[in-house]
């Protein structure tokens, strides 16, 4: 069986990154295929792998300033040659559903979630500073770009949703259904021992963009004086470094030993923002650390509140400061915490998208394409 994956643009490194690292170990020999790709930006595992881009990898300065080349995102994916496949696997929060395939070939999404900043565009605007002439111009991208979004979305199979609330989103936007499977977490790179003793620090580990809500973490520490470690760079560090106190310290981009070190130490990992799952709270749980996060989102699908960490409810400063004015590390059960993790171990994950897979492959022809499932695959 000839195998392709299809990710959205490798300029970045973060869980969607990681899930594909996941899909290259289950099909070692499948090429990668994506719109843009920077081998500094990303994991040196991709340097091994082999990375097929779109004509936008000639664009000047585009793996560093993708933004600009929005428009060009869906011609760069339809212009992908998959002939040949028997199957797809697309990795998509955006635009590598959008792959063109062959009638015989077999189009599997894992989605994150269909396009954040195109379905929740006022709340994007809000948080990105966006200058007019942008402001101006995208209401009428957007337009175009949803109904895109809308019709590529047809060209897939069968999707697969990382969480939950990705499926229901997938249900409105695309009015297709979706199983659910959670996204891999690496356990055995966390050396695990339960009589670890935490130092006084909560810790953040996060691209610095805005969507992420770093600055409810920073002013609620701010205010009550705690210790909080950020790790991590984006666009958004010169601002929050300017909001931040004598009790924060931003420690950038770390070796992978360094960040196991925080997170092993922690009092507890701090999630403030909603995401559509999230794998840095469940690497905080394999290390066997609680985490307080908000709410909302996959986060409901991987943290068990009360047990391997705390929701606060409202996505306020003051609503995290409740809780970090009253959080005791020592309620919560290390190991407890570390096997909950375990249930998202990469094993696990291997071996629920193989059964889809086979699953789907053995289905008759005429059954293949987009038949709904309500299948939760455990």
């Amino acid at each position: 069986m000839k195998v392709a994956l299809v990710h959205d643009y490798l300029n970045q490194m973060g869980g969607a990154e990681r899930v594909v690292m996941a899909f290259h170990e289950i099909f070692p020999d499948a090429p990668i295929y994506t719109s843009i790709y920077d081998p500094e930006l990303v994991d040196p595992a991709f340097r091994r792998m082999d990375i097929r881009t779109s004509f936008m990898q000639k664009l000047p300065l585009v793996t560093r300033h993708h933004q600009p080349y929005l428009p060009f995102y869906p011609f760069a994916m339809e212009k992908l040659d998959l002939r040949g496949y028997d199957l797809v696997l697309s990795s998509s929060s955006a635009f590598g559903k959008g792959v063109i395939t062959r009638p015989e070939t077999l189009h599997i999404c894992y989605c994150h979630t269909p396009m954040r900043w195109c379905w929740n565009y006022e709340e994007y605007v809000e948080r990105e500073q966006l200058g007019k002439v942008a402001r101006s111009v995208l209401p009428f991208l957007m337009t175009g770009l949803r109904v895109w979004d809308q019709s590529s979305a047809m060209r897939v199979d069968h999707f697969i949703a990382n969480s939950p609330v990705v499926a229901e989103r997938i249900q409105k936007y695309y009015r297709r259904e979706a199983v659910v499977i959670p996204p891999p977490v690496e356990a055995d790179r966390f050396p695990f021992d339960p009589a670890t003793q935490p130092e006084d620090y909560f810790l953040v580990l996060s691209r610095l963009i805005p969507y992420k809500r770093i600055d409810l973490a920073i002013e609620a520490c701010n205010r009550l004086r705690l210790p909080l470690v950020v790790i991590g760079g984006g666009r958004d560090l010169e601002r929050l470094r300017g909001m931040a106190g004598p009790t924060i310290r931003f420690l950038g981009h770390l070796s992978d030993e360094e960040v196991l070190y925080y997170f092993m130490h922690c009092r507890a990992f701090l999630f403030p923002g909603e995401e559509d799952f999230g794998i840095t709270p469940l690497e905080a749980q394999a290390a066997g650390r609680p985490v307080i996060a908000y709410g909302s989102g996959g986060a409901l699908a991987s943290i068990v509140d009360g047990v391997t960490g705390v929701f606060f409810k409202e996505q306020t400063v003051e609503s995290l400061m409740a809780v970090l004015s009253s959080f005791e590390e020592g309620a919560f059960d290390p190991q407890t915490i570390r096997n909950h993790a375990l249930e998202f171990d990469k094993p696990r994950f291997r071996r629920r998208i193989l059964q889809f897979i086979e699953a789907k492959l053995g289905e008759p022809e005429e059954k293949q394409a987009r038949t709904p499932t309500n299948d939760l695959i455990h």
